[in-house]
């Protein structure tokens, strides 16, 4: 009978001894598959749950034990990880807030016990707010509370983390960082306030500002109120940012949507965001004649090379 790759992994690993286990929880895109593969060539034994119409199946084949798992299963996403004798964890990858905003939305994805318990406060008795992290704070305490610690994905993979400067042949005109810095202080008091990482901008003015609809919308919808284009994208870490989750990420799809909506220059946080498959990224930005630059936390673009900005 022909083993399936899956097999073959799962073969391989049980051939190992003494490797160390750690717990991926995965959502959207390609942020944790980047993740699995990466410790694996740590050698890690990596146990993991996708996120049920979220995650991507090439897990299966890159994990030691892989489950797909509920929304709202947060006991049976504890006893997975125990079951497995993990005790470090992390987690990567985009949920679709908007799902919990569906007419009985904590009902319809089945809660067991435990997440009732642990997220009644925020959906049933309204005790406390819906934030990001709010609700993420809330879930890792609750992995925390059965020896499940989770750390940040970048401490595994560093070189996802952007650098400084100018990262596309197309240099931005003073006019465009003007917008950049119209925009980085208005998403960093969006992020403040825990509503969303990114904003669009035009002349000073603000088009769009993400919240539960993710990026690509918020891009989208600028691209409707703005048809002549030419707008700036501006995607911020939180000042209060936890490495643990919900870090900003960028990748070519981004940078697709981008080009359909009209947006011609990014900006994003320096050490704080996270580029996934920046090779074609970058080439794709090159090709479009798109811009993406990357500051400090401050947002000042004062600080870049003459040679990086147009005349």
């Amino acid at each position: 009978m022909m083993k399936t790759a899956a097999s073959i992994v799962r073969m391989h690993h049980a051939h190992q001894h003494n490797r160390p286990r750690i717990g991926l929880l995965a959502g959207w895109g390609e942020y944790p598959v980047c993740i699995a593969e990466k410790l694996n060539r740590l050698g890690y034994d990596v146990f993991a749950l996708g996120l049920r119409g979220h995650a991507d199946t090439r897990l299966g084949m890159l994990c030691r034990e892989f489950r797909w798992i509920g929304a709202a299963r947060l006991g049976a996403a504890i006893r997975f990880f125990r079951r497995y004798d993990v005790h470090q964890a992390t987690m990567a990858g985009k949920i679709q807030k908007a799902i919990f905003f569906q007419p009985l939305a904590f009902v319809k994805h089945v809660p067991d016990w435990r997440a009732i318990k642990t997220f009644a406060p925020h959906f049933l008795k309204n005790n406390k707010d819906r934030r990001d992290d709010s609700l993420l704070a809330t879930l890792v305490n609750a992995f925390a509370e059965h020896g499940i610690e989770f750390r940040p994905p970048t401490n595994y993979v560093p070189e996802l983390l952007v650098d400084y400067g100018l990262l596309t042949l197309r240099k931005p005109t003073a006019k465009q960082l003007k917008d950049v810095e119209f925009g980085w202080k208005l998403a960093k008091e969006m992020g403040r306030l825990d509503v969303g990482q990114t904003v669009a901008v035009k002349g000073q003015a603000a088009l769009a500002v993400e919240a539960i609809e993710g990026t690509d919308e918020c891009i989208r919808r600028a691209g409707k109120l703005c048809r002549a284009g030419g707008f700036t994208i501006v995607k911020v870490a939180k000042p209060q940012q936890d490495m643990r989750f919900d870090v900003p990420t960028i990748g070519r799809g981004t940078l697709e949507t981008m080009a359909t909506a009209g947006a011609t220059v990014l900006a994003v946080q320096a050490d704080k965001t996270i580029i996934v498959g920046e090779d074609q990224v970058i080439d794709f930005a090159n090709r479009n004649k798109m811009v993406i630059v990357a500051l400090e936390a401050d947002g000042a673009t004062n600080s870049l090379n003459q040679q990086d900005v147009a005349a």
